[in-house]
């Protein structure tokens, strides 16, 4: 298969998605990348229907990568997301509004282009989550105790805060008091993942990130998003509040960490996904009554029969001749095997 792969800036040394790509290669794929960030792409030429199986996003909100893949779903390229399940969830103003309509534990949320608007909340309902509509990697996401403390500046010297301009509409939603304990759920394409990480609202509650088991509960929840949304491949986080578990974000193509085997599953996953054109299917349901936890890839050849719960194998392909890239697509180079990766930032802002 030929695949295109939009990578931006901020993950050019990240992980994921460049072990995926890598992995893609080994199995005998043909994997292009574009940089949009730092590269004048022809778009006219690069994006045309039949020229890849499918287009894969790992971008930041807001950044140019997202124009290109709507671009590649309007000649009718396979999008993995699909792009309108993507757009739903990267404003997270929308996201809101379809959670909750759909009756998704998501708070209540207010929006407004400046932060000053949101003293007209009732007191009552402070302390109050502001970010970023358009945010990502936990950019401008802040604590808020009181009215009077909503223009205070997001960093020392007042860059990036929220309402300067520029920065567009940003979202507040009352505090859910918790014990500083995040859980991050992935879903690869049906299959769910949970794990536990410090909430970056409270950095000295020490918490070691690891994976965790699923209850039927939570599952039920990241599997509806998938449903509600139309994803195959995100993050939702959760907190156990005093009510319940309470959505408080969703990532398209996360970092997928302390997920065992996870590149090979998320290439598993890309290669289902281009194959079948199930991009914006959704996850589907989990097992009836059961939590999800995830075993090991079996390494058998994928049967293409539907996800059901199951672990999916790993595709075994021969390595064909393939053309080479030509401009301006690229394949990038491995890294040295020392050399550590920066990890995406956790955050209960959207990092992805």
């Amino acid at each position: 298969m030929r695949l295109c792969f939009l990578v931006e800036e901020q993950y050019r040394h990240d992980g994921m998605p460049l072990d995926v790509i890598r992995q893609l290669g080994a199995w005998g794929h043909q994997v292009d990348v574009l940089w949009p960030g730092r590269s004048l792409i022809p778009i006219s030429e690069a994006i045309r229907a039949g020229s890849h199986d499918a287009w894969v996003l790992k971008t930041v909100s807001g950044g140019p990568g997202l124009t290109l893949l709507e671009a590649a779903a309007s000649v009718g390229l396979t999008t993995v997301n699909d792009v309108r399940a993507i757009r739903g969830v990267r404003d997270k103003a929308l996201a809101a509004v379809i959670a909750r309509s759909s009756g998704l534990p998501v708070p209540v949320t207010y929006a407004a282009a400046r932060p000053e608007e949101f003293a007209e909340i009732p007191a009552a309902e402070f302390p109050l989550v502001v970010k970023p509509a358009d945010g990502s990697s936990g950019r401008a996401v802040r604590l808020v105790a009181t009215p009077d403390r909503l223009l205070d500046p997001v960093e020392p010297d007042g860059a990036g805060a929220p309402g300067a301009p520029g920065c567009g509409l940003l979202i507040a939603q009352p505090y859910v008091p918790n014990s500083g304990t995040d859980l991050k759920v992935y879903s690869v394409a049906g299959q769910l993942y949970a794990t536990e990480r410090c909430s970056p609202l409270h950095p000295a509650h020490a918490v070691r990130e690891r994976q965790v088991p699923l209850t039927p509960e939570i599952a039920r929840i990241a599997a509806e998003i998938g449903t509600v949304f139309g994803l195959d491949l995100y993050g939702v986080d959760i907190l156990l509040g005093p009510d319940g578990p309470v959505v408080v974000d969703i990532n398209d193509f996360p970092s997928f960490r302390q997920v065992p085997d996870a590149v090979a599953r998320v290439s598993a996953a890309v290669l289902e996904l281009a194959r079948n054109g199930r991009a914006g299917q959704g996850a589907g349901s989990p097992t009836a009554g059961q939590p999800i936890t995830g075993q090991p890839i079996t390494g058998q050849p994928d049967t293409g029969r539907p996800i059901t719960g199951q672990p999916r194998a790993t595709p075994a392909a021969p390595a064909p001749s393939t053309p080479a890239p030509t401009p301006p697509f690229t394949v990038p180079p491995a890294l040295p095997a020392a050399a550590p990766r920066p990890r995406p930032a956790a955050s209960i802002g959207g990092g992805r």
